[in-house]
């Protein structure tokens, strides 16, 4: 019997950048093994156009890649989820639904590329800088010997992979 990949949501506030950048990291990183998902507690009407130009010059994946509302997978009907990562500060405050299963959940907040200002250039590069962030911390996690750890290890592991380079708590806390 084939075991089922594990379920990782990503949410964020807008669910336009960050979040939806690391579901297309995930799905292609993931080996298989994760199933990506992403959402905000208010979603933007469309992804940012620099999440989707960043995500394709690196080779990931862009189909499908959408805006979606966090109450979508605390439905019923949902997938279970075994992890849930908030990558935003604003997101990561707020009260988070019920999430069905009861996953594992961290933060793993970075900064918000979408709210750099400037030339062109500054805010591409804030993209590609939260990317690189994102692409370190889904390939540490995806390295963990998940099912080997016992759910103490792994939530110690899962928050210090939150506090990685470029970790906005981290540079409260430093």
């Amino acid at each position: 019997m084939t075991e089922r990949p594990f379920n990782v949501l990503f949410l964020c506030t807008g669910n336009s950048a960050r979040s939806i950048m690391a579901e297309s990291i995930l799905r292609r990183e993931g080996y298989g093994r994760f199933r990506a998902f992403s959402a905000g507690s208010h979603p933007k009407p469309v992804v940012n156009p620099l999440a989707i130009k960043t995500l394709e010059s690196f080779n990931y994946p862009t189909d499908g890649l959408h805006p979606k509302g966090w109450e979508e997978f605390s439905a019923p009907d949902a997938p279970e989820m075994d992890f849930v990562f908030t990558v935003c500060d604003n997101a990561a405050g707020e009260v988070c639904p019920v999430w069905p299963g009861q996953p594992m959940t961290a933060h793993w907040g970075i900064e918000d590329p979408a709210a750099v200002e400037g030339a062109e250039f500054e805010k591409e590069a804030a993209f590609v800088t939260a990317l690189r962030y994102l692409r370190n911390r889904i390939s540490i996690f995806t390295s963990l010997p998940i099912k080997s750890l016992d759910t103490i290890a792994l939530g110690n592991r899962l928050r210090e992979i939150g506090e990685t380079e470029g970790s906005t708590t981290r540079r409260e806390s430093a």
